[in-house]
């Protein structure tokens, strides 16, 4: 008995592996069954949606266009007149660039002949300052030749110069027969020079401090009267000759002074009357 047992069982076994294979099969072929139908469900859901949007979109696109074409009308435009607009826009916009163009290039001919006009000025003003310092130049060498000529002149008058005894029996200063001498002496600076003319006929005529007056003159002879009015009284120099040194007082500090008559014609004399340097000054009117 123990035998017969013992061949049984492997048919057994063989059979329970059978029923293992055919429920994983079935079981796997539901799984791909479920995926396939899950599958189509979400293929046949996204579809819908994609639709859905495809018409949302074509949709929202006749809403602008409609969108659109309410404005134009409401501006009264189409797309014909909007070409136009852009056409005449563009025809507008390349007159204008012609226009900065030309408007550029004449700017700046305007600017080359002002920096002509303005360098050919600059030159001639140039040229104006050189001509006048060349000018002045010259006229500096001139002064220098007229200095030389006057100092020279001076000179020669200086070698001329004499002292002379005048009326009081007093030693005078250099005495100046000429116009040169009388310059030199102004120059000299040791003595006060007043220059004077007298006409005759005349009131006395105010000189420095003093008064001068010409009674009478003789041209031919060389001789003339005259009176001096010093500190109120008056003192009269009479038949005197030219370049003769007329002396008086005056002054509180009694002042020595000279009047020299150089010249004389038929009614005027021309002198001059010379003072000490630190006598008083002669009052301004």
């Amino acid at each position: 008995m123990y035998e017969e047992d013992t061949s049984v069982a492997p048919e057994t076994s063989v059979s329970g592996h059978s029923r293992g294979s055919n429920l994983f099969r079935n079981v796997a072929l539901g799984v791909a069954v479920l995926y396939v139908a899950v599958s189509l469900y979400f293929m046949l859901e996204m579809r819908g949606r994609i639709d859905k949007l495809e018409g949302d979109q074509k949709a929202a696109a006749e809403s602008v266009a409609s969108h659109n074409s309410a404005i134009m009308k409401r501006l009264g435009m189409t797309e014909a007149s909007l070409e136009q607009a852009s056409a005449a826009m563009q025809s507008k916009l390349g007159q204008t660039q012609k226009e900065i163009a030309a408007r550029s290039s004449q700017l700046a001919r305007q600017q080359q002949v002002a920096e002509e006009r303005l360098r050919q000025e600059s030159e001639q003003q140039i040229s104006a300052v050189n001509t006048t310092i060349g000018g002045v130049k010259t006229d500096v060498q001139g002064a220098k030749s007229d200095i030389a000529s006057t100092r020279a002149d001076l000179e020669a008058a200086k070698s001329k110069l004499e002292h002379a005894i005048g009326d009081l029996g007093v030693q005078s200063g250099l005495i100046a027969h000429t116009r040169d001498e009388l310059e030199y002496l102004k120059h000299r600076g040791d003595r006060n020079i007043f220059e004077f003319t007298l006409k005759k006929g005349d009131h006395p005529r105010p000189v420095s401090t003093v008064s001068l007056q010409l009674k009478k003159v003789d041209a031919k002879k060389g001789k003339f009267s005259m009176n001096v009015v010093a500190d109120d009284r008056t003192i009269e120099k009479k038949d005197r000759t030219l370049n003769e040194p007329m002396q008086f007082y005056t002054g509180r500090d009694r002042n020595l002074y000279e009047v020299v008559v150089m010249s004389a014609d038929k009614n005027t004399i021309t002198g001059y009357l010379s003072t000490p340097k630190n006598s008083p000054a002669p009052v301004s009117n």
